[in-house]
């Protein structure tokens, strides 16, 4: 936690992909345990208050979408289509990226699935092939790196409005993603969010059928 506080303090000063507090604690925690000479199995105990929490962390995602829900509802349409739209091209682009190096098709169905939270995208991954320890790490990868380059392409491209944002990094990014979306306003946290669940439901349905014609 305290990690976690100071990279805050120091993505607000020297605001940065990669200050982004997500990587920066991450990378922080990995030296000190190797520095420490920790193993994973004696970090694992420490950790289970934070893994308790993120339960009760993730449903409270639903406090921001209720105060946003006429947002939400207005804009439903142009959302869904978005959400599709970005649901079909993570995947897409996953596979074909895969396919591209003449990697395994057991690969590919792994990293099929990043976009998605990580209990969903190891459910899916065993349906379509994949390997769900693969699916894991494609998928903290991809939250990862939604999270860190994921508002400064945005800015880039020069998407501005909340509801985009939100919507975008929600969708290819899920929780990490999240994470730093809440960061950015309660709209951007509230959308991303919801982008995140839907995403994770469209998924679950169109995996099974969409793989097979992709590889």
């Amino acid at each position: 936690m305290i990690v976690y506080f100071i990279a805050r303090l120091l993505a607000v000063r020297f605001p940065s992909p990669l200050t982004t507090p997500v990587f920066l604690s991450t990378a922080a925690i990995i030296l000190i345990l190797v520095l420490g000479g920790i193993s994973y199995e004696e970090y694992t105990p420490a950790k289970e208050v934070m893994t308790y929490l993120l339960g009760p962390a993730t449903v409270a995602l639903a406090v921001p979408l209720y105060h946003n829900r006429h947002v939400l509802l207005k804009k439903v349409v142009p959302a869904f289509a978005g959400l599709t739209a970005g649901t079909f091209a993570t995947v897409v682009s996953a596979v074909w990226l895969v396919k591209a190096f003449h990697l395994s098709e057991t690969m590919a169905a792994s990293a099929a699935v990043k976009s998605v939270t990580t209990p969903v995208a190891i459910e899916v991954a065993l349906i379509i092939g994949g390997d769900p320890a693969l699916s894991a790490i494609f998928v903290m990868v991809a939250g990862m790196f939604g999270a860190m380059f994921g508002p400064w392409l945005l800015t880039v491209m020069k998407v501005t409005d909340p509801f985009s944002r939100g919507l975008s990094i929600g969708t290819t990014a899920h929780g990490i993603g999240t994470a730093q979306a809440v960061a950015e306003g309660r709209l951007q946290g509230a959308v991303s969010g919801a982008a995140m669940g839907f995403a994770a439901i469209l998924t679950s349905f169109i995996m099974p059928w969409l793989f097979p014609l992709l590889y």
